[in-house]
């Protein structure tokens, strides 16, 4: 394991970014990438939306070459991922994305438009192999105390460009134009592989591996996460939790227009406020991170969501329903990061890419197959059913973790029993 000198420095209240050289570059390099993807998913959508007026199903296809990927490659990029070293694997996957965009930007100046959609495609498929490549950094570079910190500093970085993301996006495509922003995206692929170039120490692989044993290593994931009652747990938590998050994603909309009776324009307040929320969420969890365990984080950030959902669905007025969304957001990084850490904390180096390609779309589909019946729900049920359908579906999920919080619980008593009966 390879860990920065500076870990051990003499001046403790630093913050971690700046005493550990590791987390100020994948916080950079995390910073340049959502600074390119967010320029390029609105470019790419107002593009399509002016290409084709409006045409729904080509505006569909956006967000299918997306989040196919997730549920196409994923457990097989966390497969290869445990094959390859980290680091080498999330630079070579940036340089390959940055040569995909810049031939697709040429295809675009030759006049064939519908090339945009491969932009978004390449590097999601791509993705799938850096994504669980960057956890196994996080367990190779930090003591496992300082993972959930480091990971709730990513999460309000990522909160941040969730804000600003949508702004940024629609200033460069309406000032630049659609070459700007995709060149943009591949200088941005260019710049991240360059700072990750700079991160010490990679892992070594494990041997040379014939792609024969691809569908073993496969199978051995599936009975390590059997085996493993914490990630079984969590597994259940992502899915019963993404059941839930699909069915009300969609519906804000409603919320504003039917249940509120204001314009649809006014949904801007509502996003708005998750948006902020979820920053002030981050730095709280960072904080939080210091004196909590991720389980006590996952179990209020969970039951907050249940409170909060189900009065979304009970109030009948704008205050009542923005701050019942403020605290939905303010909860999300927390609850993300308390996974995150988790999956973490509890899967050996070898196994993270395919526990995160198993987990992942776990999550996804649960929330898409929601998404899709929501609107047919909708018309059968009233609004403020489906919120409540919602909140019991992130109660099940907290009732479900209580033995994960046990077990915390007797572990730090026992902690503290020893620290107690050592002698001084």
């Amino acid at each position: 394991m390879s860990l920065d000198p500076t870990l051990a420095g003499s001046r403790p209240a630093l913050p971690l970014w700046s005493r550990h050289r590791f987390i100020a570059l994948i916080l950079l390099s995390g910073m340049i990438l959502q600074t390119g993807i967010w320029i390029r998913n609105f470019a790419v959508l107002l593009y399509v939306t002016d290409r084709t007026g409006g045409d729904p199903f080509a505006i569909t296809f956006i967000a299918i070459a997306e989040y196919a990927p997730i549920f196409l490659f994923s457990f097989l990029g966390g497969t290869l991922a445990d094959r390859w070293r980290p680091k080498k694997t999330m630079v070579w996957c940036d340089l390959l994305s940055a040569l995909s965009v810049f031939l697709i930007l040429g295809t675009l100046l030759l006049g064939s438009w519908q090339a945009v959609f491969f932009s978004t495609l390449v590097s999601s498929i791509l993705s799938q192999i850096s994504q669980p490549s960057a956890m196994k950094l996080f367990k190779l570079h930090l003591p496992e105390p300082q993972i959930p910190l480091a990971l709730s500093m990513y999460q309000t970085m990522m909160a941040l460009f969730m804000m600003g993301g949508p702004v940024l996006g629609t200033w460069v495509y309406v000032h630049w134009g659609i070459y700007t922003a995709i060149g943009l995206m591949g200088t941005a692929f260019v710049l991240s592989a360059l700072v990750l170039s700079g991160i010490q120490g990679d892992a070594e692989p494990e041997g040379s591996r014939p792609l024969s044993e691809l569908w073993a290593e496969m199978r051995s994931a599936l009975g390590y996460v059997r085996t493993n009652r914490i990630l079984r747990i969590t597994g259940v938590c992502f899915l019963l939790a993404g059941l839930g998050m699909g069915l009300v994603n969609p519906l804000g909309i409603f919320v504003i227009i039917e249940k509120l009776g204001l314009p649809k324009e006014d949904l801007q307040w509502l996003t708005g406020v998750n948006g902020a929320a979820m920053l002030i969420g981050g730095g709280l969890t960072i904080a939080l991170t210091r004196k909590a365990a991720p389980q006590r984080i996952l179990f209020a950030g969970m039951t907050v969501s249940v409170l909060a959902i189900a009065a979304i669905g009970m109030s009948n007025t704008l205050a009542g329903v923005l701050t019942a969304q403020f605290f939905c957001g303010l909860v999300l990084p927390g609850i993300q990061m308390s996974i995150n850490a988790l999956m973490l904390s509890h899967t050996e180096e070898g196994y993270i890419g395919r526990v995160n390609g198993l987990l992942s779309p776990l999550f996804m589909g649960s929330i898409v197959a929601t998404m899709s019946v929501s609107g047919w729900l909708k018309s059968m049920l009233p609004l403020s059913v489906l919120y409540y359908i919602a909140a019991f579906f992130f109660a099940a999920a907290t009732l479900i973790m209580l033995p994960i919080l046990r077990a915390s619980r007797e572990e730090s008593r026992r902690q503290e029993s020893s620290v107690r009966s050592t002698p001084s």
